[in-house]
């Protein structure tokens, strides 16, 4: 994962990964991924406060298959693996990230551990995809630079 003020190639799959970005970041991100033709997905997380809400957002904004089955595993398969989608690499836009920190901090860890996998097996696989989670200014600080 990376923090901010790293701006990856979002055309090149060994840029792949999770980037921590400031809210006026995402505008700019989806187009730049809509222009290289790479599906795009924002969800909101203000007012998510646990895994539940999460799972239930993620279901409306990711095309997840009808038969998603509402746990961390199923997530971790569905987004290592979206090849019903019909692009070739994947940006995923996470608005308001810091009121799930905030609330739910093993389940924001534990969402974070799944978008690196995710993002690793695409790189692995010649795939673009990319999270970008927004977190307020203040935010950015060391614990987020190694992680």
């Amino acid at each position: 994962m990376s923090a901010r003020g790293l701006d990856p190639d979002l055309t090149r799959p060994t840029q792949s990964g999770v980037y921590f970005v400031g809210a006026h970041d995402l505008d700019r991100l989806a187009k730049t991924a809509r222009q290289h033709e790479l599906h795009v997905c924002r969800t909101d997380l203000a007012g998510c406060h646990d895994k539940d809400e999460l799972l239930r957002r993620l279901v409306v904004s990711v095309p997840l298959p009808a038969s998603f089955g509402y746990n961390w595993d199923a997530l971790a398969d569905c987004l290592r693996d979206l090849r019903w989608v019909p692009a070739w690499g994947h940006v995923l836009l996470f608005e308001h990230a810091d009121e799930l920190r905030q609330a739910a901090e093993t389940d924001y860890n534990i969402l974070l551990g799944i978008l690196d996998d995710a993002a690793t097996f695409g790189g692995e696989h010649e795939v673009p995809w990319f999270a970008f989670l927004t977190l307020p200014d203040d935010a950015f600080d060391n614990s987020h630079a190694g992680a």
